[in-house]
């Protein structure tokens, strides 16, 4: 029977600011838990319950997983929680007397509550440990990716900045889930030939491309994208099938465009008085999305400010349609390829796991339908994972695969143009230096507990620096000035910290400071950037 797997890539980089007490990038993490995992969580606690034999992979990024851990923005995710609890409670009694809002302002006080509750009760504020339940019980595949979602491609003059990206992944997933990974979600999906060779190095078994990093590999496949090939070095490439994926995730050609679904960018927080959003919105802070949407899609070309009321049962009607539509396409879809192949083929569909809850709203609940549809035996579809593809399949094609990305025109242009370009001398420099130090006291035996934590946050500086994420806001116009400023901030740190290790001199109080600001990776050992 031929088999899909659907991968969802959970990712945000690494933003934590304690020296504010509200800060508007650290929203982004708020917006994911409350709009994207906690209803993906709640989707598979429904399915296990009713016994449906599911399967799912998802990455959760090291950065992510940090962030998720973390005892501060744990602490504030739960303050966030209840301040929209509270918020959506005055919108309950202000839209009292307004037929067309009213409804929807119950529903969001309705579940918003539900999730605070199961934020507290059920998963106990601790997110990873509840996505491990599921990888624990055998429905779920967690997989990791690079350190920091650094753009390995770039990095590819200094390999061992690769190898510590890849190393420092390998070693917290294994932290978090108490198991070694046996898959990883590349960096924007981005490979450059030797890659596999780290992969393999640390045991990771398989990794997705987009499409044409399969179709150009050499010698090309025999089955396209409708089976992996292994690398040279063994670990074995799944290519992302384009039409499947476009379906669910392009608001002009796939589902969400539907015009029952909420309206993304028509929000209160942008609509009500500033004085009406306190204490949701700080006063003195600036205006955003808050979550609460009154207004549908509509239709396309409507203008934003004439768009319809959001009828929630129309759009849970909409995306139990679409879920079927999906099925039975991927069935149609899969049926004469087996035929023509005259072996069971699969169907790889990964998406961003953000674009499930947070930018399309009724996305956890097309998936849930998507899930349950296809784990019917009539479904004429076999749900699966690329690790149990492969336990089942372990015999493929052996070829080379073309360097590629699934950023726009499929290469490295997102991350690599005329706004963000600058950055990759400063990261190449960096890199060096981290290398030429790490291995210079590797040899030495290590250094002073002084320098060796200086090495540790040297490491973590160039990896918080080196994030695909600030090149790719820089190039989209979205939060330039921030993820230039982190950019910065965090290769003048390197640069500081470096200067004291080279002279033996490190200024301990500014070391204390890069150390509490960003306690990522607080135990790694700095020797995975020696040569």
């Amino acid at each position: 029977m031929p088999s899909l797997a659907i991968v969802l890539h959970a990712h945000l980089p690494y933003v934590r600011h304690p020296e504010h007490d509200d800060f508007l990038e650290e929203w982004w993490l708020y917006e994911a838990v409350v709009e994207s995992y906690l209803p993906l969580l709640e989707a598979f606690d429904r399915l296990r319950a009713e016994g449906v034999a599911w399967a799912l992979t998802l990455t959760l990024t090291p950065s992510l997983c940090a962030m998720l851990r973390d005892p501060l923005l744990r602490s504030r995710t739960a303050r966030h929680l209840e301040r929209l609890c509270e918020f959506a409670g005055r919108e309950v009694a202000r839209t009292a007397y307004d037929a067309a809002l009213h409804a929807t302002a119950q529903f969001y006080r309705d579940r918003l509550e539900h999730l605070r509750t199961r934020w507290h009760e059920r998963w106990h504020g601790d997110l990873v440990g509840a996505f491990r339940e599921f990888q624990d019980s055998g429905q779920l595949e967690i997989i990791t990716c690079g350190a920091t979602h650094g753009f390995l491609p770039l990095m590819a003059d200094e390999p061992a900045a690769v190898r510590a990206q890849i190393a420092l992944a390998v070693a917290d997933y294994t932290a978090c889930f108490g198991r070694p990974p046996r898959g990883i979600w590349l960096p924007e999906c981005a490979y450059f030939a030797g890659l596999d060779g780290v992969l393999a190095e640390h045991e990771l078994r398989w990794f997705i491309l987009d499409a044409h990093g399969v179709l150009l590999a050499r010698p090309r496949p025999r089955a396209a994208i409708y089976a992996p090939i292994h690398t040279p070095a063994g670990p074995a490439a799944f290519g992302r099938d384009r039409e499947a994926s476009r379906q669910v995730w392009s608001a002009e050609a796939g589902y969400p465009g539907d015009p029952h679904y909420r309206e993304f960018y028509r929000d209160v927080g942008f609509d009500l008085p500033l004085e009406t959003l306190a204490p949701l919105i700080p006063p003195g802070t600036p205006r955003r999305f808050t979550g609460l949407k009154y207004q549908r899609v509509t239709g396309r070309g409507t203008p934003i400010g004439e768009k319809e009321p959001y009828v929630r049962a129309e759009a849970l009607a909409a995306a139990a349609a679409h879920a079927a539509h999906f099925v039975q396409t991927r069935r149609e879809q899969l049926e004469p390829v087996a035929e023509a192949l005259g072996r069971e083929p699969l169907l790889a569909v990964p998406f961003d796991a953000e674009l499930f809850g947070h930018w399309w709203f009724e996305g956890p609940d097309f998936l849930e339908h998507v899930l349950r549809l296809a784990a019917a035996p009539e479904s004429g579809i076999t749900l699966t994972t690329p690790a149990r593809y492969l336990e089942h399949h372990p015999t493929q094609q052996l070829a080379e695969p073309s360097p590629s990305s699934w950023g726009q025109s499929g290469y490295w242009d997102v991350w690599l143009e005329p706004r963000n370009a600058w950055i990759y001398p400063h990261l190449r420099t960096a890199a060096r230096r981290m290398r030429e130090a790490a291995t210079r006291y590797r040899i030495l035996g290590g250094g002073t507990p002084v320098i060796e934590r200086a090495l540790r946050q040297m490491g973590r500086e160039l990896l918080l620096a080196q994030s695909s994420d600030w090149a790719f806001l820089m190039k989209t116009g979205t939060a330039v000035e921030y993820a230039t400023k982190r950019t910065k901030s965090h290769l003048s740190r390197f640069d500081r910290l470096a200067r004291g290790v080279e002279r033996g001199e490190v200024d301990e109080r500014l070391l204390t400071e890069c150390e509490a600001r960003d306690p990522i990776f607080p135990e790694y050992d700095w020797r995975v950037f020696a040569e």
